[in-house]
């Protein structure tokens, strides 16, 4: 097997977990140019991840957050251009590879694209149906550029069949497992002296996140997110809500924000790495959120979730049980807080080793 050269392009915390399981078993067979876009670049939400998941620093590391979804994205085909050409003119480039569904990864599939670069595309075939999400129409259109479709569920495997890109998709199980399973263990022997230390018992808070466009950037919605935060917590079960910078920004540009830290119960925290959030996670009682790969990682680690927003890309949390959509209804989120929970969770998202056959698969692909 001759050495490959992939160009990998990331660009926000969840594509930093899913990079982790891939970067060093590709890194111990070939060589890999690792571009941040900096859709996320401030320490909580960057820096801090490359550092506690062991991830290699990036070779080029961008400023490119903030802006309209349109402007960001064209800011970064431009950067990346200029990035994979010189890229390519120090050796040839096998595959571009991108993962999830950010403007990140839209961008740097349309820049390969135009290169005539193979793309390789880590979490395809993930579907909510609905368009009104960008992060909907990024991976769709994704995929559709793709050489290579590394999917991570069954469910993703059929919906890339009914789109007639079955001959592309490789099922390698889900590279996020890979990284929660190593992470979670350390979470749990932590969490009772770290939890204890800031005044929460296990089992006896909530915790929730929320940064989706959908659901902060009008004043509207951003009113009903903080009517559900609001209703769920309280001063015996409060609620613990590590603060998205661009959430932040949208609670005090639409004066929502002292009514949310004046609601009693609800304890506002800056936003956390990956263990300290892992901590949080694994001891709290459920999860709200809007976020794709926090239903995932509340699944793998036995907690509750419930979704605000009325579609998900990972149906099958809410299929088995152990996730509830309730959109902004904030009578609904209290009323999914009180269910039962199931008494199994199926191994649904893989096994542990999905970054091993990732770079499998590419050496199939590409070698």
């Amino acid at each position: 097997m001759r050495a490959m050269r992939i160009v990998t392009v990331v660009g926000n915390r969840p594509q930093f977990v899913k990079a982790a399981a891939v970067s060093r078993p590709l890194r111990a067979r070939h060589d890999e140019v690792l571009i941040h876009t900096g859709q996320h670049h401030d320490d909580a939400l960057s820096a801090v991840f490359f550092r506690e998941l062991d991830l290699p620093a990036p070779d080029h590391e961008l400023r490119l957050g903030g802006g309209s979804n349109l402007a960001q994205t064209a800011r970064m085909i431009a950067e990346l251009e200029g990035l994979v050409v010189a890229a390519r003119e120090q050796g040839p480039v096998d595959a571009l590879l991108v993962y999830g569904d950010t403007n990140t990864t839209l961008a740097g599939a349309l820049v390969a694209a135009d290169l005539g670069i193979p793309i390789a595309h880590v979490e395809a075939g993930m579907r909510s149906f609905d368009r009104r999400m960008p992060e909907e129409r990024n991976r769709v259109v994704t995929d559709h550029l793709s050489q290579l479709l590394l999917v991570p569920t069954p469910t993703a495997t059929r919906n890339l069949e009914r789109e007639g890109l079955a001959d592309l998709a490789v099922d390698v199980g889900d590279v996020m497992t890979d990284v929660t399973l190593a992470v979670h263990p350390r979470a749990r022997e932590r969490a009772g002296e770290w939890l204890a230390e800031r005044d929460l018992t296990p089992g006896g808070y909530l915790l929730a996140t929320t940064h989706r466009a959908g659901n902060v950037d009008t004043a509207d919605r951003l009113a009903l997110l903080v009517d559900v935060l609001v209703a769920a917590a309280s001063p015996e079960r409060p609620l613990v809500l590590p603060l998205h910078p661009r959430t932040a920004a949208r609670l005090r540009e639409h004066g929502e924000d002292d009514r949310l830290r004046g609601a009693p119960g609800v304890r506002i925290v800056d936003s956390a790495g990956p263990l300290d959030f892992a901590t949080l996670l694994v001891g709290a009682e459920a999860v709200l959120t809007d976020s794709g790969g926090v239903q995932k990682e509340a699944y793998l680690a036995g907690v509750r979730c419930v979704t605000l927003r009325d579609t998900t890309e990972w149906g099958e949390t809410v299929q088995t049980g152990w996730n509830t959509l309730v959109d902004l209804n904030a009578e609904a989120a209290v009323q999914a807080l009180a269910v039962p929970l199931p008494a199994g969770r199926p191994e649904v998202f893989g096994d542990g080793r999905a970054g091993e056959r990732v770079v499998q698969a590419l050496e199939r692909a590409f070698g």
